[in-house]
């Protein structure tokens, strides 16, 4: 873990944009580290496709791996199943029964010109009753979403909970091309790692990447011009602006929830304090008037609070102060240390930290009625934490051995993954909003 004054540093450092045409591609391979054991169980039978074409997406496995990784579900294996039924009249309960399945997901695919109609179906075997049939319509470039928004309508009438499988996420990679040369790329993927596309790339290191609220555009900083600098990209087109190229430190981007203004951390005063740009005007508003460090701010749901870290207890903690100004920074949390990375999920309930004690830098979550914080990782260096869109799972960077990778864990703690990229270090996640 990186403490304060050196984390400011190194949000400072940039890269040289490569052209958005030249697009990278790399992998992430997902490993369940921890489930429950009360797993429910679940059958996902191979979806019958049209005229028996093959698919670029096999549907049926996508979403048994999508929710075998909650750690919530256990996903019986193809080889055991008994039948392979695609219509609801073909099922036929007592062979799922027999082989202790709770759930079934069956369907198929139809063809229609272009598109390709998806259809499914998923019962309660216990029951004997169908819970969800739904039908979705795409071109064949997207039958792999498609896959990942039928887990998600599944997962929510399953659990209660919306899904996060039609999500997106944005990383940051460094890979060690010689003695003295390190390779940076800042990817985004689907939310299991699949179709990861690298957006830009540099010699030197890329930082805080930040997603915009609908999801279209990445705000990151670059040192490129030999001075801090914070660039807008649009993810569509690959073009960007720079927003912020003040004297000094200008670095830590965050997205007002409207997506008209921007949080930042700047020095041009002579002090690390948190700002407030208006993106159509370029319009500046102080926010944090202390001589500590003030950084890493993240703004509420309703866009009413800024949370950020400051040192001015002398240690790094999370301050919350009102976005528009008014009255004073409270001091919210008092565990640990060391507590800073905070950001809110997304009902405001909560709050998700980096919490250092003893120096073992870990995951928490701390209820913000109750002010009780859980320490949800077992560190000795977890940080980057961010927030799914569910609010239901985080993610963030963990050292393994002499990796750093990514991890998720359930907001109860009790589900686990690493996920393993094919080239490099992996760190500075950010999980994308609901589109």
């Amino acid at each position: 873990m990186i403490k304060l004054a050196k984390k400011i540093a190194l949000i400072f450092l940039g890269f040289n944009l490569m052209a958005y045409s030249h697009l990278l591609r790399a992998e992430l391979t997902i490993e369940i580290t921890g489930g429950v054991q009360s797993a429910h169980t679940i059958a996902a039978v191979p979806f019958a496709s049209p005229q028996g074409e093959r698919l670029n997406a096999d549907i049926a496995q996508i979403i048994g791996n999508d929710l075998a990784r909650t750690g919530y579900f256990k996903v019986l294996d193809e080889a055991q199943m008994l039948t392979r039924p695609s219509r609801p009249d073909q099922v036929k309960f007592r062979n799922w029964e027999a082989l202790g399945q709770d759930y079934l997901v069956i369907g198929d695919v139809t063809k229609d010109n272009n598109l390709y109609h998806v259809q499914m179906s998923l019962f309660d075997i216990y029951k004997k009753t169908q819970l969800k049939g739904l039908r979705v319509t795409v071109e064949a470039g997207a039958l792999r979403m498609a896959a990942h928004h039928l887990s998600d309508a599944i997962y929510e009438i399953l659990t209660g909970n919306p899904g996060v499988f039609a999500s997106r996420i944005a990383y940051v990679t460094s890979e060690l091309i010689s003695k003295k040369k390190t390779k940076y790329n800042l990817y985004v993927a689907d939310y299991d790692g699949a179709n990861a596309i690298s957006i830009a790339q540099s010699k030197s290191p890329i930082m805080s990447p930040a997603w915009s609220p609908n999801g279209g555009e990445i705000a990151y900083v670059s040192f490129e011009n030999k001075v801090s600098e914070i660039f807008v990209q649009t993810l569509a087109t690959g073009q960007r602006r720079s927003i912020a190229k003040y004297k000094g430190i200008n670095g830590a981007p965050a997205w007002s929830p409207d997506g008209t203004q921007m949080a930042l951390t700047l020095s041009k005063d002579g002090n690390s304090d948190i700002y407030i740009l208006t993106l159509a005007n370029k319009s500046l508003r102080k926010l944090t008037q202390s001589l500590a460090i003030d950084t890493e701010a993240s703004w509420s749901p309703d866009g009413k609070k800024i949370l950020f870290t400051s040192d001015r207890g002398r240690r790094p903690q999370l301050y919350v102060q009102a976005s528009n100004g008014q009255g004073g920074a409270e001091r919210i949390t008092f565990d640990g240390d060391y507590n800073a990375r905070g950001s809110f999920s997304a009902d405001g309930k909560s709050v998700v930290m980096v919490q250092g004690a003893q120096g073992s830098y870990r995951i928490a979550v701390q209820d913000l009625a109750s002010r009780s914080t859980t320490v949800l990782t077992n560190g000795p260096l977890d940080e980057s934490p961010s927030f799914a869109p569910n609010g239901k799972v985080i993610i963030y960077a963990r050292r393994k051995g002499n990796n750093d990778i990514l991890a998720t864990v359930t907001l109860d703690g009790v589900s686990k993954q690493d996920i393993q990229h094919t080239g490099g270090m992996v760190r500075e996640p950010a999980w994308a909003p609901r589109k």
